[in-house]
């Protein structure tokens, strides 16, 4: 399945193109996402805006509102066969886009998703689910993923180690997915990433939320938004037309066993936050990494891509996962079927920093090996702190030792809550 489409050099500003362009908003926070999508529609009026509330899905019934810079179009109640983020898209978000672009063929269309809903959700339905028959790009053209982050909570959610339904806001009943995670996959799917407003700490702590978004999906083009101030006409130029969807590249796991970036290599602290790659040409050793996993993990926000183990012939996946764990998952593809200078695994977190001196870091770690190593024997390591490498040698690791780990409370912290 495609996913995380990279960024062009440069966005296109003419197409021959006709179909409707069809921008994705998406977002945990839907005060900040909402600003977005209303600036847009303040910057063009015949620009369709669609939003559904998923409140009363778990009892098979969501809300469909419909809106326009000059008010609202349609404002419904639909009920589904099934309470699930799958059946409102398949029953009726793209039912809905498809109607909307036969019906307005000359207007452009936005969809806001719910807060909960990953925009690769909504790119596996564009492309495997039918309408009439027929994939929706034949009448629309997805034109960008874009989502918004609230510099004020942003922190404070991916730090979270909550789950939707201890929140009350799962998607389904069986939807135990952390809050983390959903931000984690908001941030990393999207082409366009957009810092809206400041955080609480001032300004050295939202340029140091930027840069972290910046280590996180290094492939996006980033915006930084000042809600006290927006020029519509400007953010509408930077988010509409871009051409930035690239449904060909590979989902994020993937990325680094195909050849495409999988993170940035930056050991110097830049506001500090410290991204490391990590590469290796031999598997680690089971043992050695089980002995240093909750060393390797105490520092992260997020981890990704793919180790090779010494017991195991085939890559395996630490996955889509906060700093707290490593899921490991076997991977369907041999070495022997990856180009040889890839086979990765990548970590991207933040840490809090001692009371005394008031400067987190952030750290991503990225482990690669190759299709040509054969030997079980462990690699060096090239982190950029290797006392936290110590006990086995290619750890993959990068962190400031001494830093206290992260942690949030609904009831001491209840900032990432939605707005």
């Amino acid at each position: 399945m495609s996913s995380s489409p990279q960024a062009p050099t440069r966005a296109r500003t003419a197409d021959a193109d006709t179909r409707p362009s069809l921008t994705v908003l998406s977002g945990f926070w839907p005060a900040a996402t909402f600003a977005v999508a209303r600036a847009l529609l303040a910057a063009d009026t015949s620009l369709l805006l669609v939003r559904h509330d998923l409140t009363g899905i778990r009892d098979g019934v969501v809300r469909r509102v419909v809106r326009s810079g000059t008010g609202i179009v349609e404002d419904e109640q639909v009920a589904l066969r099934h309470g699930c983020v799958s059946c409102t898209l398949r029953e009726d978000v793209l039912p809905t886009l498809v109607r909307l672009a036969r019906s307005h063929p000359n207007q452009d269309l936005v969809l806001m998703l719910p807060e909960v809903v990953e925009p690769e959700a909504v790119a596996a339905a564009c492309a495997h689910c039918l309408v009439d028959g027929a994939p929706i790009t034949d009448l629309l053209r997805v034109d960008s993923y874009v989502t918004v982050l609230d510099a004020e909570h942003l922190l404070d959610g991916l730090a979270s180690t909550d789950d939707l339904t201890t929140l009350g806001i799962q998607a389904a009943d069986d939807d135990h997915r952390a809050l983390a995670d959903v931000i984690v996959r908001q941030i990393e799917y999207a082409d366009t990433l957009v810092l809206w407003g400041r955080s609480r700490d001032g300004e050295f702590d939202t340029s140091r939320l930027a840069v972290l978004l910046q280590r996180m999906a290094p492939w996006a083009t980033h915006l930084r938004v000042d809600d006290d101030l927006v020029d519509a006409g400007a953010l509408t130029r930077q988010l509409r037309h871009t051409h930035r969807h690239r449904p060909e590249t590979p989902g994020v796991l993937a990325r680094g066993l195909q050849g495409y970036t999988l993170g940035t290599h930056e050991p110097e602290p830049d506001c500090g936050v410290v991204s490391a790659v990590f590469r290796a040409r031999r598997p680690f050793h089971p043992q050695r990494l089980h002995d240093v996993l909750e060393d390797v993990n105490a520092e992260m926000i997020r981890s990704r891509g793919h180790l090779w183990l010494a017991s195991n012939p085939t890559p395996s996946s630490p996955g889509s996962s906060p700093a707290v764990a490593w899921p490991w998952a076997p991977s369907d593809t041999g070495w022997s079927a990856c180009p040889k200078t890839v086979g990765s695994t990548s970590r991207t977190s933040v840490a809090s920093p001692p009371p005394s001196t008031g400067t987190p870091t952030t750290a991503t770690a990225t482990s690669t090996w190759s299709s040509s190593a054969s030997t079980p024997t462990p690699s060096t390591c090239t982190a950029s702190s290797p006392a936290a490498c110590s006990p086995m040698p290619n750890s993959p690791t990068a962190r400031r030792s001494g830093a206290p780990t992260p942690t949030r409370s609904p009831a001491a912290s209840p900032s990432w809550r939605r707005n």
